[in-house]
């Protein structure tokens, strides 16, 4: 029998991190904020943390990009970067990134033992072991001072106020991205109330700096900054003209906002820490030359990225390609539409933007453009948010753009099942409720029998039970499918392609951030051994955050 390694404990032990908390609820001892500096007293932190410079990014939209560019740049600029963002993708060693790259196994198990060790024969009834977010932050804090990085770049998880990362008393600048309504359970239901949360990481004359929000969000930052002595300032979008040319390296318009707020960002963070000598930022009409590399050579999975499938034994691998995108809200949703129909519009080539996307084959332009297409969503979300509104934007915005989805399918979040790694077991058939998914089907159906002109509500007459591949009852409607797993939707979408040669698939998944989609396109040896372990979900991702014991 082959022996467990030191990493696989480290996951296994991480899921037992993982209960089914609701995010709203305040009743728990384990969710009350002031643990996390018991914690970091326990941790023997204190100091180590104080002598950070730390750049401490909140938002409802964009802080991860922003986060990503902020590191590109400022390692571009000769230093030893940490950054700690949420959530991963494909392994959990995708948060804590030195110098751009994913701390190493051997390290990760290394460090998180010795803080699960000492917070375990430290913890009791009275201070129970952190929910698992508050235990990223700690051992991610952790690696960076053992890294002994020059820069530290923490991304809030939910909100700030409350955040564990807001245990950060004296950061060298704040950053406030785009806001919106998300989280609303646990920040709010105005945004009033969700900017006074996000202000929450204002530090008393900390310098901060935003973007452009609505007026309501904007007259609490102000408000906040006001009280606690903080400059605050927006920072413009970037103009594409100072990229010399070049594109960032993180695609969509909405980019350049981000990219405004991180070279803010990073020039603040020069100047106060005596790395850069900067008269007057408005009136810069260039950038040096290393934040133009970093701001174009930034890479972020799962942002605006086109990946063609891999496993398709047929001559024109370009026949089936997913767009992937991590849209949560309805104005991201909105962005990620809009990027969706230009893409495919501009037969967009696949991008080079991440690691295993080096062997990729891709058909050319003139034998692609000579077949037809069709689009298709690829769709799941957790229960909390408002399918319709997410839906709806979704059609309208593409349908603006001349883009008309062909069929919907729908999958439940495997991610659900709790557990980590790439060894964690799929789950049994007995275990999958697709009673949610039956729920997105109607509102498809609904919105697309409304957009036809039909009945809005009699949508069941054009629906079937069918049987999948695991003899699991689905229901297949005029527009729509569901499937008990994405694996069975991804053979079914690879079935069309070579059952129906003269038609390309353009696929876009709504799933970036709760599945783990890369385990299931891309090649096997990427990741795992086999294909069975490669469709084995193998991260918690957006699922966890829903469940709340991450932020806390």
């Amino acid at each position: 029998m082959e022996e467990v390694s030191s990493y696989e404990k480290a996951l296994d032990v991480l899921s037992s991190f993982i209960t089914l908390r609701s995010p709203a609820d305040k009743g728990s001892k384990c969710s009350r904020f002031e643990f996390v500096f018991d914690y970091i007293k326990i941790l023997d932190l204190e100091e180590p943390i104080s002598k950070m410079k730390i750049i401490h990014v909140a938002g409802t939209k964009g802080k991860g990009s922003t986060c990503t560019f902020v590191e590109s740049i400022l390692r571009n600029c000769g230093l030893r970067t940490g950054l700690f963002t949420s959530p991963h993708l494909i392994d959990v060693r995708e948060r804590f990134r030195i110098d751009g790259v994913d701390i190493c196994e051997d390290k990760f198990s290394a460090h998180f033992w010795w803080c699960y060790d000492i917070l375990k024969e430290n913890t009791n009834e009275d201070l129970p072991m952190p929910f698992l977010f508050c235990f990223f932050t700690l051992l991610a804090l952790k690696i960076f001072t053992a890294e002994q990085v020059d820069v530290v770049i923490l991304e809030v998880g939910i909100g700030g106020r409350l955040d564990s990362t807001n245990l950060v008393q004296a950061p060298i600048v704040c950053g406030i991205c785009s806001l919106g309504y998300d989280h609303v359970e646990i920040l709010g239901h105005t945004l009033r109330q969700i900017a006074g949360e996000k202000a929450g990481i204002f530090k008393h004359g900390v310098p901060a700096f935003t973007v452009s929000q609505p007026d309501e969000a904007m007259s609490v930052l102000q408000e906040k900054a006001s009280q606690l002595g903080v400059h605050l300032e927006v920072a413009p979008p970037l103009d594409a003209n100072l990229l010399n040319g070049q594109k960032l390296g993180l695609e969509g318009e909405h980019q350049y906002q981000n990219a405004g707020l991180a070279v803010a960002l990073c020039y603040t963070w020069l100047h106060r820490t005596g790395h850069l000598e900067i008269t007057n930022l408005e009136q810069t009409s260039s950038l040096p030359e290393s934040f133009i590399k970093g701001l174009t050579t930034a890479n972020l999975q799962g942002r605006a990225q086109i990946v063609p499938d891999q496993h398709i034994d047929i001559e024109s691998p370009g026949d089936l390609v997913f767009y992937l995108d991590g849209a949560h809200t309805s104005e991201s949703m909105e962005i990620c539409a809009r990027w969706f129909s230009i893409a495919i519009k501009e037969d967009s080539q696949p991008q080079d933007n991440f690691r295993a996307s080096h062997e990729l084959v891709q058909m050319p332009p003139d034998e692609r453009s000579r077949k037809n297409t069709i689009q298709i969503l690829l769709f799941n979300s957790m229960s909390v948010r408002d399918p319709q509104l997410l839906l709806l934007h979704l059609i309208k915005t593409c349908a603006s753009h001349g883009v008309h989805f062909k069929k919907a399918l729908f999958v439940p979040n495997m991610t659900a099942f709790f557990k980590f790694g790439s060894h964690a077991l799929p789950p049994t058939d007995s275990q999958v409720d697709l009673s949610w998914q039956f729920t997105l089907q109607r509102e498809w159906e609904s919105l697309m029998q409304g957009n036809k002109g039909g009945d809005a509500k009699s949508t069941d007459g054009v629906c079937e039970e069918v049987k999948d591949d695991s003899e699991l009852s689905t229901k297949s409607c005029e527009n729509s499918m569901v499937f008990s797993s994405l694996p069975l939707a991804i053979k079914w979408l690879r079935d069309g392609v070579k059952q129906y040669q003269s038609i390309s698939f353009q696929v876009i998944p709504h799933l970036v951030g709760e599945y783990c989609i890369f385990d299931v396109i891309l090649p096997v040896d990427t990741h795992f051994s086999s294909f069975e372990n490669m469709v084995e979900v193998s991260s918690l991702l957006l699922s966890q955050l829903w469940m709340g014991h991450m932020y806390n």
